[in-house]
């Protein structure tokens, strides 16, 4: 077996990036398989860092015992606006995925248009799908 400096297999953590983009816009994800959960770092902008945090658990749907759905806790730090990506993410992903998964968000970038956001959102979205298309390949 493989092993980090810190005692910690190199098999029970592993990790890929994606990004999307769209004009002057970049938003990146650094994704964790850490055993049985997902951490995904998602972050863009001039000022990069961690504006929210969502953690999502995979629970059977109430409605359809069959079914995955998710429940989550947000916590944002005061005057920051990630909250809505880190839990539409985080939820999403452990429904999809089946795994408890945590999304840390920091994306900045000055005076946005609601067009302009508008565009970060859909590339937020669009490394979701990325996410979940890569998760399979990636961790079989």
């Amino acid at each position: 077996m493989t092993t980090t400096n810190e005692g910690v297999s190199s098999s029970v953590v592993r990790s890929f990036d994606v990004s999307e983009a769209e004009g002057r816009f970049e938003v990146f994800a650094k994704v964790f398989e850490i055993g049985p959960d997902c951490l995904v770092i998602l972050w863009g902008g001039t000022r990069p860092h961690v504006g929210a945090v969502g953690m999502a658990q995979v629970r059977p749907s109430l409605r359809d015992q069959n079914k995955r759905a998710a429940s989550s806790s947000v916590f944002t730090f005061v005057g920051h606006k990630e909250d809505m990506a880190a839990k539409m993410m985080s939820e999403e992903l452990a429904k999809r995925l089946g795994r408890n998964t945590v999304v840390a968000a920091g994306i900045h970038w000055d005076d946005l248009t609601d067009i302009e956001i508008e565009i970060i959102t859909k590339l937020s979205r669009s490394i979701l799908e990325d996410i979940v298309k890569k998760f399979d390949v990636v961790f079989r």
